[in-house]
């Protein structure tokens, strides 16, 4: 078997649409075959869009450690202690004129941030998410933002600013991220403006959710954050596999010294990706992991 074909260090694995079934779960031959390849001396990382209350529970499925790249690489999360190793993304001041200028742009947008310790939402938010404080809805998202100059206690920076465009129906759990319309014009018209309204402020990183544009401070990028936590671990590019399925998971998969591709994947990601494994509903990376194993 060649060098290229052999277990890698670290496997960074995208979770919706990639390892997870369509039903948000992990199967158990998933999960075994994450566990094997740790018991293999391979470090598991996952890389998500998710933010840190939507990933307790997945602790089980990454070894005693559970290292979590989330929130679209602003945070570098501890499953087991509950707090981050790293924290990014945008000063409440920056944010300012970019929610101004989206609320001009398009009225009735909702928006939504995204703190590694928590939301805030728009009352209008279409999300029915279950358990949350309805205190995150309480006001429009700019209130909630620090003013310039107060002498109050700072706000841990915003790792994602959500907008999602107006008519968008609801997503109803942490794993429903092809909730929405399909009315693609409609939605590659709704990209275009925000993409304009916040030029080089902001970079759009498109998961999957119908009508969701996921806008992230510059530099924050899924690929860039793993390759800071590589770094540190002292892991190489061509020692790391990447799995993906949606646009923001390219970079990683281009970073990485193999990229995987699942079945069902944006075509983008089929096109670009060095291996295509099956779908998440059919364990496409416990498979290809498996083989991994089978071939040391």
């Amino acid at each position: 078997m060649s060098t290229r074909d052999r277990l890698p260090r670290l496997v960074a694995t995208d979770l919706d649409g990639t390892l997870l079934r369509s039903d948000g779960t992990v199967s158990a031959r998933t999960r075994a075959a994450l566990r094997a390849v740790e018991d293999a001396g391979v470090e598991v990382v996952f890389v998500t869009a998710r933010p840190p209350r939507w990933l307790d529970v997945l602790a089980d499925c990454v070894g005693g450690h559970g290292r979590v790249v989330c929130l679209g690489g602003a945070a570098v999360w501890d499953l087991a202690s509950g707090s981050a190793h790293e924290i990014g993304g945008f000063a409440d001041d920056a944010l300012r004129g970019i929610v101004a200028d989206l609320r001009d742009a398009v009225p009735d947008v909702a928006l939504g941030l995204e703190r590694h310790d928590g939301p805030s939402f728009d009352p209008w938010f279409p999300r029915d998410e279950p358990g949350l404080d309805p205190a995150v809805r309480a006001v429009p998202v700019e209130e909630t933002l620090a003013d310039a100059g107060t002498d109050r206690r700072r706000p841990s920076p915003v790792g994602k600013l959500l907008a999602v465009r107006p008519g968008t129906r609801p997503a109803t759990r942490p794993g429903d991220v092809h909730g929405g319309t399909s009315d693609d014009a409609a939605q590659e018209e709704f990209f275009a403006t925000v993409r304009s309204v916040v030029g080089r402020r902001a970079h759009l990183a498109y998961s999957g959710a119908a009508g969701l544009a996921e806008l992230l401070a510059p530099g924050v990028t899924k690929d860039a954050a793993l390759a800071r936590w590589c770094t540190r671990l002292g892991i190489d590019a061509a020692e790391v596999w990447a799995f993906g399925d949606m646009p923001n998971d390219l970079p990683m998969l281009r970073w990485a010294g193999r990229g995987h591709a699942v079945a069902d994947a944006h075509p983008d990601l089929l096109a670009g990706a060095d291996v295509v494994v099956g779908a998440g509903d059919d364990d496409g990376v416990a498979a290809a992991l498996e083989a991994a194993l089978r071939g040391r």
